[in-house]
């Protein structure tokens, strides 16, 4: 399975800052959207990744205020990347090597999507159930032998 197998799911909604912005602003938009993490992109290209945790880390670092902060003093500078013919088995070890919860998904320069951990996750138990069931029918459906007769043991 392929990270594209999970963003033809998934769809195409796509959420971004620019680094620039208020941080205020960007925990808003997360807020309200209902979502763990924004891409942060300057003049088109991938510069950052804004999360929960880069925010709540910058609350923490500032006395437990935002205050006039932008979003470039939370981001994470150097997020994990994929592309679409990434591996499913690859994006789950980059992801939990470097406790990732979000990872861009990007075509040469183009921002494709963004894949959680939980995407991940689901998409290996949907996996995992489609082939339980095969294999389920498989063994209900198993033919049964030529020879019905037990063997005589000499």
């Amino acid at each position: 399975m392929k990270v594209s197998d999970i963003l033809r799911v998934k769809g195409n909604t796509l959420y971004t800052v620019a680094p620039d912005e208020p941080l205020s602003r960007a925990i808003e938009t997360m807020a309200e959207k209902d979502i763990g993490s924004l891409v942060v992109m300057e003049h088109g290209d991938l510069v950052g990744m804004l999360t929960f945790r880069e925010v709540i880390v910058c609350i923490v670092k500032n006395g437990g205020v935002v205050g006039s902060r932008l979003v470039r003093t939370a981001m994470d500078d150097h997020p994990l990347t994929c592309t679409s013919e990434t591996e499913l088995d690859e994006v789950r070890r980059m992801m939990l090597e470097r406790h990732a919860r979000y990872m861009p998904v990007m075509d040469r320069r183009m921002l494709m999507g963004v894949i959680s951990f939980y995407d991940v996750a689901k998409a290996v138990v949907d996996s995992q159930n489609f082939e339980n069931r095969m294999l389920k029918a498989y063994i209900r459906d198993w033919p049964a032998a030529e020879d019905s007769q037990p063997s005589a043991s000499l």
